[in-house]
């Protein structure tokens, strides 16, 4: 917990005067209140070489307030919910800079984790596609190997359902890498799509392509 004095402005309400140097404060203009709530304009309080930061940027505002000596709280009044809100914080300019370079340094590196991140997941997912199209040729080795990369590379397309994703295929299940080979056969190598278009339904249309399937899958066996 910080040990500093927190010190509280507000965003005026309405039209007001500093009541120390009597300069007319329009409505929205911040100012501060003396022990005896007296108005000050920021100048009178010693506060108006200090800039305003909007609340929301939490790690920005945190370390704007650590590195400023002095800080002061901004509110504002919300008729709606009869209170005073917080709005932001007034630092020193020095302060502020040196926390908006640690944030975008902060940035930055999170940046080049996400990157080195995503590189490792890509290189991941072509090794995975790499060994299913390895296991496809492992027990279908007559299957061209162009065919069985592209099986691999459609049956692993990342949040597509599809065989590739399950759990039985990424243990190389022979069943599963039989699914995708099947399907593919299906679409393929056979006129069932085509069955598909004239409204045949999907089981009838599966039937009728099986004898064409089997043989693919027999020759590509060896």
């Amino acid at each position: 917990m910080s040990n500093k004095e927190v010190i509280k402005v507000f965003f005026s309400s309405r039209d007001s005067s500093c009541d120390e140097c009597q300069e007319k404060l329009g409505k929205g203009a911040l100012i501060a209140f003396t022990n005896t709530r007296k108005v000050c304009c920021l100048s009178c309080a010693d506060l108006d070489h200090l800039v305003y930061l909007q609340a929301g940027n939490v790690a920005l505002t945190s370390r704007a307030r650590k590195h400023s000596k002095l800080s002061a709280i901004v509110f504002e009044y919300s008729k709606s919910r009869k209170r005073n809100e917080r709005q932001g914080i007034l630092v020193e300019y020095a302060a502020l800079k040196l926390a908006e370079e640690e944030c975008l340094a902060d940035e930055e590196m999170r940046s080049q984790r996400r990157a080195r991140s995503a590189k490792r997941r890509a290189k991941q997912g072509i090794e995975y596609i790499r060994q299913f199209a390895d296991a496809i040729l492992e027990h279908f080795p007559m299957c061209p190997r162009t065919t069985a990369k592209s099986i691999a590379e459609h049956a692993c397309l990342k949040y597509s359902g599809r065989v590739g994703r399950s759990a039985a295929a990424k243990a190389l299940n022979f069943e599963a890498i039989r699914l995708a080979v099947v399907a593919h056969v299906r679409h393929e190598e056979t006129e069932y799509d085509e069955l598909l278009m004239k409204n045949w339904p999907r089981l009838d249309a599966r039937r009728c392509v099986q004898d064409q399937v089997d043989s693919v899958l027999s020759k590509w066996e060896g």
